[in-house]
Order: C-alpha cells, then structure tokens, then sequence
C-alpha cells in the first residue's frame, strides 16, 4: 500500500479502498469556503493595513494543519475542529504584526483595571462617563480608546486552549453556541457559560444586545447599528467595552 494511504472499511468491515490522503484532500476543498468567511469576518475588525492574502495563506495552513490531525473518534465535527486551528493561525499571523503593542497593552491594562475597580465600589457596571472620568480623560478621548483596544478584546475573545485530548475551545465558542462538542468540551463549555451567562445577562442593555446580535445571530457591525439606531463605530465601541467586562470575568473565572 502507497505511504500515507489508509484503506477505509464500511460497517461490514470490507474495504471501501478510500485512501487517507483523497480523504484528507476533500475535507481541505470543502472548508476553503470556512476559510475565506472566517478570514472576512476577522479581518472586518483589524486595521486595514494588514494583508488580508497573508491572512488567508495562514488560514489555509490552519486548514490543513486540521486535517492532518483531525480524528473522528473524537466526536467531534471537522468544521468545529477546523474553525480553532483556522483561528489560530490567524491569530499568529496577527501577533507577528504586533498589532498588540506594548503601549495598547498598557492601554488596555489600564481600563480594565480601572473598570473593575469601579464595579467593585459602585456594585454594577460603570457607565462609559463613569470609566471616562476615572481615567480623567472626556468621554470622546474614551470612545477612542475604546476603538484603540478594540484588536485586543477580539484577540483576547478568540484565543483558544486545548483540553487533555487535544480538543480545542474558546470563549467564542461559548457565545456562538458551537454546534458540537466532545464530552470534555461540553464540561468546559458548561462552566464557562455558566460563568458569563450571568455577567452577560447583567451588560447594559446596548452592551447585550450588541454582544448577543453579533455573535448569536451573526449580524455584522452595520447591521446592529440599523438595529439599534447606532453607527458601526459606536457599535464597536460598545462591543469593545462588553468584551473587557466579559474578559475580566473570565479571567476571575478561570483563575
């Protein structure tokens, strides 16, 4: 038998003759479309000087990567599989940009820190003229910062870890409902969401519905502004400040 050719069986236990690399190379054509929407989805809220062709090679490599070590006696489905390797790499190729500089990580150190802060004494979420005027900056210079730590709440919301069998999940996962999990997965899903399910619960109303619009029912950024009554930039802001709520949660959470 050729190298890296595996025969395939039926329920009968005959050989089907179905070799492992054909098999490999139809589950790599038909997800190219996955890459291409996850490449469009993320790269609609990166800075546009980044190259959205070196983005797509990585998820490609992403791609393959994923079926290389895709096992179905995981139970889990490919997509899902693929979607965190996809996602992975792309992420890579993000950091090697540094598109998370020292300075927008201290930015975003800082709000967070201060938001906390605030929710600690005030027992709710702050306002945004609330957070403003605890960093001692005017409420448009914190929408800007809002837009300026935007990458690195997206970042931050995407980043996956694996479990013992090498099962990939991520916060993401959580808010989009992923369509099928391992046991392992559906443990690790259930203590994240019952973590966030409160804290989500609790956003102010714009917050949560823009949370809930974009990665519930996959509505992009225009679209929940025509729902709301808001402009895409407003919309990202608010996102933005959901996501760092939501990630110090998590990170209280996980700690």
């Amino acid at each position: 038998m050729p190298e890296g050719t595996k025969t395939m069986t039926d329920g009968g236990g005959s050989s089907t003759g179905v070799s492992y690399s054909a098999d490999r190379e139809q589950l790599i054509l038909a997800h190219i479309p996955l890459v291409r929407y996850l490449v469009g989805r993320m790269s609609a809220k990166l800075p546009p000087h980044l190259d959205q062709q070196d983005l797509t090679s990585s998820a490609m490599i992403g791609l393959i990567n994923a079926a290389d070590r895709f096992d179905p006696s995981r139970g889990v489905l490919f997509k899902t599989f693929a979607e965190q390797h996809i996602r992975g790499t792309i992420l890579d190729e993000l950091r090697s940009y540094d598109v998370l500089s020292r300075s927008m990580r201290e930015k975003y150190k800082r709000l967070e820190r201060e938001m906390r802060g605030l929710e600690n004494m005030l027992g709710r979420h702050p306002t945004s003229e609330e957070v403003a005027a605890a960093l001692q900056i005017s409420l448009d210079d914190y929408f800007e910062l809002l837009d300026d730590v935007h990458v690195f709440t997206f970042i931050s919301l995407d980043d996956s870890w694996e479990g013992d069998d090498g099962s990939p999940l991520c916060l993401a996962d959580v808010l989009c409902e992923a369509e099928a999990k391992n046991p392992q997965q559906q443990v690790m899903s259930m203590q994240l969401a019952e973590a966030l399910g409160g804290a989500i619960d609790t956003l102010p109303e714009k917050e949560r519905l823009a949370v809930t619009l974009y990665y519930n029912e996959d509505f992009n950024l225009k679209e929940i502004g025509e729902t709301l009554g808001l402009t895409e930039s407003r919309i990202s802001q608010l996102i933005s400040q959901a996501m760092v709520r939501l990630r110090s949660r998590l990170k209280l959470h996980k700690n």
